[in-house]
């Protein structure tokens, strides 16, 4: 699965990669979300399908409308593109489509049986230029506060050869869009059109 990201492009980079303009504040958080640990929720950029002119600031872990508090969020910073469609926690948000801005993830690799050694690879583009993971997004309102507060999840596929040989035990991937596909994805084409994944990646073993 992917619980890590990394974004060290800058705002006009993303702006000029994307063809999009960013909202004010994208700047300063992009200088602190340079390695991102799913867990602890960050805002990280996005391209929604409500607002597809600019590239907004989402929080990481899906929270569905019907949730009763943000600790749920913890189960839902991945979900299956082969189950999307039927389990409750996205079914209901499968229609609402997003970008997620990246230009890498990181995996590691089990090299024993319980995974107590690990090797660590980031995956980029072969050009290292960013690129748009398939994500679906959600509002929540907190009863408590009022606070409205938009989340993401990323949506994964059975992985190719190469992060087969990487992720070698749920054997994992995320769907990563081509620059073709990005805008049928946004535009909420079929769902099963992205199970496979078509993008050419670099893996490089970090110390």
């Amino acid at each position: 699965m992917c619980y890590t990201t990394s974004i060290q492009k800058s705002q006009e980079d993303l702006e000029k990669r994307f063809k999009r303009m960013a909202e004010r504040d994208l700047k300063l958080k992009l200088k602190l979300s340079l390695y991102n640990i799913g867990f602890a929720f960050p805002e990280n950029p996005v391209i929604t399908n409500d607002k597809p002119e600019v590239i907004s600031l989402l929080s990481w872990g899906l929270m569905p409308a019907w949730a009763k508090d943000r600790t749920f969020r913890k189960n839902l910073l991945n979900a299956k593109i082969e189950t999307i469609k039927e389990l409750p926690s996205f079914r209901n948000a499968v229609k609402k489509r997003c970008l997620v801005l990246v230009d890498g993830f990181y995996e590691w690799k089990w090299m024993d049986a319980k995974g107590k050694q690990k090797e660590k690879y980031h995956i980029t583009l072969p050009n290292h230029e960013a690129f748009a993971m398939a994500g679906i997004w959600s509002e929540w309102v907190d009863k408590q506060t009022g606070e409205i507060l938009k989340t993401y999840t990323i949506v994964t596929t059975q992985a190719n050869e190469l992060m087969s040989e990487i992720h070698n035990t749920k054997k994992r991937m995320p769907v990563i869009l081509t620059p073709e596909n990005e805008e049928k994805w946004l535009s909420g084409s079929e769902v099963d059109d992205f199970k496979k994944p078509e993008v050419e990646l670099k893996a490089e073993l970090m110390e």
